[in-house]
């Protein structure tokens, strides 16, 4: 789709919802939020998997009445756990995994849902979240790393069910977001809702998830974290503004920063993954 045809999309939906909050402000919110939750890329299939996601011993586990597809790769007592982010899945991980899978690591990836081959049309990172935790609960990592959304899940999964990750050590996180209240914003601004509307989608979050959206930081619980960690986060990002993981960094005392130049978003970077590499063997 062409910028200009995606632009008046956008613009568009948010016209009609910003009509529909004054008229069915319940309908209205219901639709905003089914529309900021649905993923709309990251599928993979099968027939088409990258060669190390074919090498590994693959289940789909059943959480919260989802599917949620799982791969493993066996080895020793250090557990790692794998956590992509917002419209992506495991094959994200291929590049790290060449280093990581060298060390002798029992390595875990998990397809969040509506991504890879897990089911489900919904994704928040309140939702992997628990997943996460049930993940844990079984397979127990020492070390779990998370990529944008998938870094800040790792954090509240931990600060929320810490009975879960008895065995954790380490925890890296890449490119994530600290201020949730900034994805809803750009959600707002993308889609040039009313102020209306953007108060209709903040009392959603309140009434159905029990958060206030401008307290909900991922900087404020890393902040009780005694937990090693590694947190890295390039100046150019274009998806997470640069001073978001600086906030992370100055909450989590613990925390060894990194900061990368001209990686983008994404972060994929030889260097980087030997640090990252280092650092879950040290």
């Amino acid at each position: 789709m062409k910028k200009t045809q995606l632009l008046l999309l956008t613009k568009s939906i948010g016209l009609y919802l910003n009509v529909l909050s004054y008229i069915r402000p319940k309908q209205a919110v219901d639709l905003a939020y089914r529309l900021f939750s649905k993923p709309r890329r990251g599928r993979l299939y099968p027939e088409r998997l990258p060669n190390f996601l074919q090498k590994a011993q693959t289940q789909k586990i059943t959480l919260n009445q989802l599917e949620i597809q799982t791969y493993v790769w066996p080895g020793n007592d250090t557990r790692i756990l794998l956590a992509h982010g917002w419209e992506s899945n495991s094959a994200r991980w291929s590049k790290l995994f060449r280093k990581i899978n060298k060390t002798g690591a029992t390595i875990m990836a998990i397809d969040a849902p509506g991504h890879g081959q897990s089911n489900g049309n919904e994704f928040t990172m309140l939702l992997y979240a628990d997943i996460l935790q049930q993940v844990a609960q079984s397979f127990q990592p020492t070390i779990i790393m998370g990529h944008s959304i998938g870094g800040s899940a790792c954090v509240y999964s931990y600060h929320n069910y810490p009975n879960s990750y008895s065995q954790l050590q380490k925890m890296v996180v890449l490119g994530a977001p600290s201020e949730i209240k900034l994805l809803i914003d750009e959600y707002v601004r993308i889609l040039s809702m009313n102020k209306r509307m953007a108060r209709l989608l903040a009392k959603f979050f309140t009434t159905n998830f029990g958060i206030h959206i401008p307290e909900f930081t991922t900087a404020h619980f890393t902040s009780c974290f005694a937990l090693k960690g590694l947190i890295a986060h390039d100046t150019t990002d274009p998806v997470v503004p640069f001073a978001e993981g600086q906030k992370l960094a100055k909450a989590w005392t613990s925390a060894q920063f990194i900061t990368t130049e001209n990686l983008g978003h994404s972060m994929h970077d030889e260097y980087l993954y030997d640090q990252i590499t280092a650092f879950t063997t040290a």
